[in-house]
Order: C-alpha cells, then structure tokens, then sequence
C-alpha cells in the first residue's frame, strides 16, 4: 500500500501543526505517518486503559456506560464493543448538503491530530486506518446538518466512523461508493472498535475546526485580494494616495491597518494615475478608509486563527485519560463555543470586506470623475456595468443575513444532560458561504475596476499593469452589452488560479 502514496511524507508528531504545514499539505497533497514518539503515546494510554478496565469495574463513562442521559446505565464487559458499534450506528444521522471533500479531509487530519495527543484511549490500528484513509484520499461521505456543536460534533464525525468499521459510503476516485466495496477492493478490512472508541472518534470539534481552517486559509487569500483590487479601483477612481501616509497609520497603529496601507502603497508605487494633480480634496470612505476597515478584518483573522490553531492541536473527546496522574476525567472538551464565537466573528469579518467592496464598484458606476455611467460606451443604448452591481449588492444583503450569530442560540437535547449548546457547526457552514460570497463580490469589483482603469488616459502602477494584463488574457474589455455571469464566472476563476505562497498570505506588517 506504502508505494501507491506520494514520496513526501509529513509526520505527525506532538508539534503543533501552523498554518504553513497546513497550506503545504493541502497544496502539496503530501501523505502524513505518525512519528515514533506519537505511537508510544497512544499505544501507552490505551494499555493503560485496558489494565484500569481488569482491576476496576467502578461506571467510567462512555465506556462502560451509556451515553449523555443513559450515562447512568452501566454496561456488562462482554457488550461493550457492541456498545461503540452502537454508538456509532445511532449517531450517524447528518442529512443536508455534502461536506465538500477538502473539508473532510482536513477533519480526518486533525482527528488525527487529537487522537495522537495520547489522552483518548483508542489503539493504535484504529489511528493508523485514519491515517490510511487520509494518504489514500478515501474520504467518507459526510452532512453539512447534524451537529450542535457541543458535545462535539457527534452526527458529522459518526459518519467518518462509520466508514471505519465498513459502513456507510466513501468518496473515491471522485465517486461515491458503499463503504465496504471500496475497502474490499483495496483489501482493507472494518475495524473492530473497542471500549472507548467510538466514543473518542465521535467526540470532538473536528467538524467546526476543519470548516474554520479551510475559511481562514481562503480568508487570508481574499484579504490580499481585497487590497490588491481596492488598489485598482482607487486609481480608477483617480483616488488620492495621502489617507494610506504612514505618518497616518502610526498614530493608531492597529496592525492589520499598518498592512493594508503598505500593502496598497507599494500596489500603487509609480503610478501616473495615482501621482496626478487631483482636483478633489477627499475620496469616500470606501476609498479612503481601506486601512481602517480592510485592517480591522486582519486583525480579527489573527485573533480567529489563534483559537483556531489552539483547538486543533488539542485534545477534544471526552472522558480525558491521564496516565502519569492515574486519572480518567469526564469534563466538557467538546464543546464548541471557542470556536463559534470565533467563527461569528470571522463571518462578521468576511461580511465586511464585500460590504466594502460592493460601495466602491458602485462609485465606479456612477458617472463620476471622467468615467461614463456604468462603464460603457453609449449609456442607455448600453446598460453596461449596471446589473453586477445589483448582483454585488444582493450577495452583500445576504451576508448580513448569514452573519447574524448563531452562537447566541442554544437548544436543549439529550433529555437536558446536554442543556447548553454553542451552534458552532451552523457557524461553520454559514461562514463557508459568507467566505465564497466575498469572493464573488471581489469578483465583480475586479471586472469595474479594470473595466474603468482601460478607459482612463494615464495607466496604473508597473505591478498592477502586469496584474491587469494576466487578467485581460482571460476577461476581455467590454465593448458593448453581453451576458456578463459568463466573466464573473471567468473573473473567480482567475483569481483562484492565481497561488500565493504562505509568505505572502500569511504576511505580517513589521516596523
């Protein structure tokens, strides 16, 4: 099986994984083994498990006992595999979309992660089959609805189990397949899970974590590509560059605002346009305060990523095994509310970059500074420019819908046991479908902005030009009214192919 994978191999190992080796091994496609170190952990706490079990018949939950309001009910030594098979069959009920692929990849990951802090009891096969899973790209078939984001992500995670002990479906060579098929063909048999297990791949924020990695990362993008077509469209609006001085920023040097004005300083370094004589004195907010609000939304992406990066290098299932201190603890670790509060705040944040953005493509439109109304030549034989603007608008309205908290909310389940929930995994959709709508947003601000820069005399900085060259190879100028979904489908796909390497995405502004 080794010589199928590729001949990179990431370890994992009790370093915490950083949004660097995250970009890699998505990018990269690279495999993953367990380090030496990581499998004397695990195989430790699980001995030790197994040697608590023979001197001790004293309730353990959710090992030799029910779950959440039948934690009381205790269950007999020869029915407790049966017990985790159970566990896993009942809690595989999540219903809705599919999971995209990247995203279950990245909760096998950092299952992965948790399991091999050696606080959760479960052998070492059962790691490595999810190791297994992850390097042969079998990513079970998981549902976007299910969770409350507390006592884990129990109906999200109960599907990748499934497909561990044989069941439910698999996603390979880009179908969708039984389970069992699939291994049969690949000569992999069904776990047999054990006391503990179930209930520690179960157990866990992998569902919220891996959508909130996957957010991040295309946040960080979409920051940069804030900056970069803000750039443009304040030289297409024949913007002034003296609201990005850094004697302005440095007298409230938040840091994400001391960035964005560098960043769209040396975007616009020796443009005509921009070194002008302007006949105005100041440029609307949309324009002028890119550092205050562009800045703000980094800001909040540093402290997002923080929580984030800390959850998924921790342990997260429930009940907690602590061999040196000859414990076994039942607390709360699973509860997501770290990261729905996180994950609002990065809805929020993401919301207000395409608000932003959707106010300075409507200054572009609107026949003002020498531009003709809506960007085309012949307005009103021309409606030009006009509509992906409503487009823009009514994506940003549903973004303000999309953004309202969802970890405000709680309901109670499991017969009151589980009396507070944090709605993390709502947060997690909604903010997957805030991040994509910015993107889209971005997308029509980039087709004004270069539409508008092609009709001014003077030209763009030398960085930018050779930006809008690559981009008129796949967009071309508009002459004349045509269906435009064609370029705003064009223009997202341009920037997607556009790769930044983790310097780049991951910058931080230094004095």
């Amino acid at each position: 099986m080794r010589d199928s994978l590729s001949a990179i191999m990431h370890s994992i190992t009790s370093k915490p994984l950083n949004f660097s080796t995250l970009n890699d091994l998505i990018i990269n496609q690279d495999s993953i083994e367990l380090s030496d170190e990581v499998q004397k952990r695990i195989v430790k706490c699980r001995m030790y498990l197994d040697e608590k079990m023979k001197r001790s018949e004293a309730p353990i939950y959710g090992i030799n006992t029910g779950f959440g309001s039948l934690c009381d009910v205790q269950i007999s030594t020869d029915q407790l595999a049966q017990l985790q098979e159970n566990l896993v069959r009942s809690h595989a009920c999540g219903t809705g979309k599919f999971v995209p692929k990247s995203i279950v990849k990245l909760m096998l990951l950092f299952k992965i992660k948790s399991l091999a802090n050696g606080h959760s009891g479960v052998h070492l096969s059962t790691v490595q089959r999810l190791v297994d899973f992850y390097n042969l790209n079998l990513l079970p078939v998981v549902y976007t609805q299910g969770s409350l984001g507390a006592s884990g992500d129990l109906a999200p995670l109960a599907h990748v189990a499934l497909c561990l002990i044989g069941e439910g479906e698999l996603w390979h060579n880009g179908e969708k397949n039984p389970t069992q098929e699939v291994l049969n063909t690949l000569n992999l048999s069904p776990v047999k899970l054990q006391s503990k297990e179930g209930l520690a791949l179960l157990n866990g924020t992998q569902f919220m974590s891996a959508y909130a990695i996957h957010c991040l990362l295309k946040s960080y993008e979409l920051s940069y590509f804030s900056d970069l077509i803000g750039a443009l469209s304040l030289d297409a609006f024949d913007g002034r560059l003296e609201p990005f001085d850094p004697l302005v920023q440095l007298v409230r040097p938040h840091k994400g605002q001391l960035l964005t004005a560098q960043r769209i300083t040396n975007f616009l370094k020796d443009s005509p346009l921009t070194n002008q004589e302007k006949t105005h004195v100041q440029d609307p907010y949309s324009f002028r305060c890119m550092p205050q609000v562009h800045g703000a939304t980094k800001d909040a992406l540093a402290h997002v990523s923080s929580v984030v990066l800390t959850e998924i290098n921790s342990v997260s299932d429930n009940p907690n095994i602590f061999v040196d201190a000859d414990k076994i603890i039942s607390g709360g670790n699973f509860h997501g509310q770290p990261l729905a509060l996180s994950l609002d705040f990065l809805k929020i944040a993401m919301s207000e970059l395409g608000s932003i953005s959707e106010r300075r493509t409507y200054q572009l439109i609107s026949g003002q500074r020498g531009l003709p109304s809506f960007l085309v030549k012949s307005p009103g034989l021309n409606s030009g420019y006009m509509i992906p603007q409503y487009t823009a608008a009514s994506i940003v309205s549903a973004n303000k819908q999309l953004a309202t908290p969802a970890s405000v909310d709680s309901i109670v389940s499991s017969n009151g046991q589980e009396d507070h929930v944090s709605m993390g995994a709502n947060a997690a959709t909604q903010a997957l479908e805030i991040v994509e709508n910015v993107e889209r947003i971005l997308a029509i601000e980039l087709m004004n902005a270069s539409q508008a820069l092609a009709m001014r005399s003077l030209k763009t900085s030398p960085f930018l030009t050779q930006f809008l060259t690559s981009f008129r190879a796949e967009v071309p100028f508009t002459e004349s009214d045509k269906p435009l979904y064609v370029d705003i489908q064009k223009t997202i796909a341009f920037m997607r192919s556009l790769k930044l390497d983790s310097d780049v995405l991951f910058e931080r502004f230094t004095v």
